[in-house]
């Protein structure tokens, strides 16, 4: 087993603390029949200098959140290993990701994204042998990355996004690719309480750039994508899933 870099460790030293309330102010309703579970990948590669996030653009002719920046994931199928066994089999076929290189860390609370009724559980994995990522399906992924972690930290790269219906939240743009919504939310949080983040002007606002910004986006179709929007009010520092 590869040494796991000290900025890794910090990240998998805080996974069995955190709270869904350190996440998010959104609870999931007391009936779960009426939930539908859902699974994304952080997966962290790299080195003890470089570390790398791997992430996914979805398709711009995707019905739902098309040209969005996410996790790898997706709902759970019945013939899934739970959730860890759904994050990584939707990490294969959307990257072509090899799981036998991928030693999972832990996981993250349940986040209910009430648009959707999904309960997404984040599984944290390192990326402890690294292989080739490509394109699993261009229908739906338009492009995968494996973005640098210190790119992600840096301040210049992040601020604070405005979308038309008044939600608020945490974004990065970082190598061509403009992070928001649910990915940057649950990002921002995690580096935040592993004790990685660099101060950032949370007061420099944007708007959303006008593609992000379709109309009806959170409507019905919503119930396909588990990594949808909930749009309310954002407190600097909290997921906005």
């Amino acid at each position: 087993m590869s040494r796991r870099p000290d900025w890794l460790r910090a990240i998998e030293a805080v996974l069995p603390e955190v709270t869904a309330d350190r996440l998010t102010r959104t609870r999931p309703p007391a009936e779960r029949e009426r939930t539908r579970a859902a699974a994304v990948l952080i997966l962290f590669g790299g080195t003890a200098d470089a570390g790398d996030l791997l992430l996914i653009e979805r398709a711009a002719t995707m019905r739902s959140h098309p040209g969005q920046v996410a996790f790898p994931g997706g709902a759970v199928d019945p013939g899934d290993d739970g959730v860890v066994g759904a994050a990584l089999r939707e990490a294969r076929e959307e990257t072509r990701l090899d799981p036998a290189g991928v030693e999972v860390l832990g996981t993250l609370p349940e986040l209910y994204l009430p648009p959707s009724r999904f309960l997404v559980t984040p599984v944290v994995g390192w990326w402890r042998e690294p292989g080739e990522v490509a394109v699993g399906d261009p229908a739906e992924v338009a492009r995968v990355a494996r973005v640098p972690l210190d790119a992600l930290l840096d301040p210049a790269n992040r601020w604070t996004v405005r979308h038309p219906s008044g939600f608020v939240g945490p974004a990065f743009t970082v190598d061509g690719l403009f992070v928001w919504g649910f990915t940057a939310g649950l990002l921002s949080r995690l580096l935040a309480v592993a004790g990685l983040e660099r101060p950032w002007d949370v007061e420099r606002v944007h708007p959303l750039p006008a593609r992000y910004a379709v109309a009806g986006q959170r409507e019905r179709v919503l119930d396909e994508d588990p990594q949808a929007d909930v749009v309310e009010d954002y407190e600097p520092g909290e997921v906005q899933p």
